[in-house]
């Protein structure tokens, strides 16, 4: 668990920096909206394919071994964007993070699935979630640092730089980190070639391979409508300074922190089905108000509470998603449903950044992300309830 909360909060630090220093690169390289959300999108559609690469890599060679992988990539590339002269270079460096960031969450959430019994599970899965939290604070306030004691031509490249950090946490993984007994289990007693990975398309996987992936765009694409664009929003349509964002950003994500955290222990509670519904219809309904309203009209306060919600609905998903699959291609289930979701909801960003030309951006961001929220409700109407579900060793002794 501490090495998958440390791997997916330095994840969240490298990528969320991106998102406080688009307005610095839209006055510094005079790049466009569509092309700042381009950007954005195209890490996201990357980390589509590293996520379920890298969740087919952990079922053949180990969860731990692709999990040292994936970070080591992302920190590279996150140290290397740094450097970037021009549009195009950013745009290529940023989309070859995406392949470990993407990759880090799938493994790691695998390896926390596995390890934790199925009644702490869900509380479990969530308080690893929690940690996005913590990486998007560092990364808000290495933004405000930054813009306080460097030049803005330095800054932004200071705080991509410090994304090689994560390269770190492999030596701890190496030395702590083994294969959860589930996993050796597994191996020990599947014939090589018995389970193929693409099995998740065929009967009877494919039905939940086809309502998770649903279930993770709503959710996804509505995340990345609000986070990718807020701070700009906050500067470009309510006016505020690098301080006043500071604040509202932090406001944001101190409930995203308290959203994962309750979410994870609802999720157990609840079931995994009903949290996902009560989320996303209460995400929808914060984000019309947020963006709607004034600066003076209460939006700091309402920024709690919308962060929990669009946050706090990710905590049962890695739970539910290991649930979901056998674990002969549990890495390629999870990984593949959580990625294709990211994959599809990174139009997100463009399309918000191409649609802002002829609305308000906070009208793009409102609309898409209710959109969002709503194929979240169908799909985890549709799905079953897996709260409770036992793996591998567990299910043994059950039975």
């Amino acid at each position: 668990m501490l090495a998958a909360y440390a791997g997916y909060g330095l994840d969240g630090f490298d990528f969320m920096a991106y998102t406080f220093i688009i307005p610095t690169l839209i006055t510094l390289w005079g790049m466009s909206k569509a092309e700042a959300g381009y950007i954005a999108s195209a890490a996201l559609v990357t980390s589509a394919i590293g996520g379920w690469g890298a969740g087919v890599l952990a079922d053949r060679i180990g969860r731990v071994r692709v999990l040292q992988l994936t970070v080591l990539w992302f920190a590279a590339f996150t140290f290397l964007s740094g450097f970037t002269q021009s549009y195009g270079q950013l745009l290529f460096i940023r989309a070859m993070q995406g392949f470990g960031f993407g990759g880090e969450w799938t493994v790691g959430s695998v390896l926390v699935a596995e390890t934790i019994e199925a009644r702490h599970r869900g509380k479990a899965a969530g308080i690893v979630q929690s940690s996005w939290s913590v990486g998007w604070a560092a990364a808000a306030l290495a933004f405000w640092a930054a813009n306080v004691l460097l030049p803005p031509d330095l800054g932004w490249r200071v705080i991509l730089w410090a994304g090689i950090l994560p390269a770190l946490l492999i030596i701890y993984i190496r030395r702590n980190v083994s294969e959860p007994a589930v996993y050796r289990e597994m191996r020990s007693n599947t014939v090589s070639g018995t389970t193929h990975f693409l099995s998740i398309f065929r009967p009877p996987l494919l039905r939940n391979t086809l309502l998770a992936t649903s279930l993770a765009t709503g959710a996804l694409a509505a995340y990345y409508s609000v986070t990718t664009w807020l701070p700009t929003f906050l500067e470009t349509e309510r006016h505020l300074p690098v301080t006043g964002r500071t604040g509202y950003l932090l406001m944001l994500i101190v409930g995203s922190l308290a959203g994962y955290l309750t979410s994870a222990w609802l999720a157990d509670a609840l079931g995994r089905r009903r949290n996902f519904m009560l989320f996303a219809a209460c995400g929808a309904v914060l984000i019309l108000i947020y963006t709607h309203m004034p600066v003076s009209g209460g939006m700091l306060l309402i920024g709690f509470p919308l962060g929990f919600f669009i946050l706090g609905i990710f905590s049962g998903m890695g739970a539910c998603f290991a649930e979901l699959f056998p674990g002969s291609v549990r890495g390629s289930g999870q990984g593949f449903c959580y990625s294709m979701g990211r994959a599809i909801g990174a139009a997100c960003p463009a399309l918000i950044g191409a649609w802002s030309t002829h609305v308000s951006l906070g009208q793009s961001i409102g609309a898409i992300t209710v959109g969002a929220y709503a194929l979240v409700v169908v799909s985890a109407w549709a799905l079953p309830e897996t709260r409770g579900r036992a793996l591998g060793i567990e299910a043994g002794a059950a039975t």
